[in-house]
């Protein structure tokens, strides 16, 4: 009886001592918290012509690759260029509704075929004087992940 403990506390240290190739790939999560922008939204006749702001917050269930990271830019989805495109993307011009540029951020970043899911939120910060925003939130998935993402949670 004691050689079987040996042998199952010899199995772990063996496992544990595979290279890292040997693991299964999954997913991370990339996060942008707290984006304030100016955007020009909204439907009311006050809110055309001119901006308001906006927060953005951005999850993105990213694939891992099948090659390391190695400490390369090149190797990921980076955050720089995701807040880059968001920027671009709100300041192209008047979007009526929070659901609207909710679901444009999210099929953006779903252009990524390393990006599994996005989930948007979009408030507006300044419409109550005694709310500190309003707004929506959304989740996306690329159609084949759908799936294997709900397992995730």
């Amino acid at each position: 009886m004691h050689d079987n403990v040996f042998m199952l506390t010899s199995d772990a240290d063996e496992k544990a001592a595979r290279p890292a190739a040997a693991v299964s790939r999954g997913t991370h999560r990339l996060f942008v918290r707290d984006l304030e922008l100016e955007s020009q939204i909204g439907v009311r006749p006050h809110e055309r012509g001119r901006s308001q702001r906006v927060r953005l917050n951005i999850e993105l269930t990213v694939r891992d690759s099948a090659r390391p990271v190695e400490d390369r830019y090149e190797n990921v989805v980076c955050y720089d260029e995701v807040i880059s495109a968001v920027r671009r993307l709100v300041a192209a011009g008047h979007v009526n509704l929070v659901e609207t540029l909710a679901e444009r951020i999210a099929g953006l970043c779903l252009e990524d075929p390393r990006v599994e899911g996005a989930k948007v939120r979009v408030e507006k910060l300044d419409v109550y004087p005694d709310a500190g925003g309003v707004g929506v939130e959304i989740e996306r998935f690329r159609a084949s992940s759908r799936t294997i993402i709900s397992h995730l949670r």
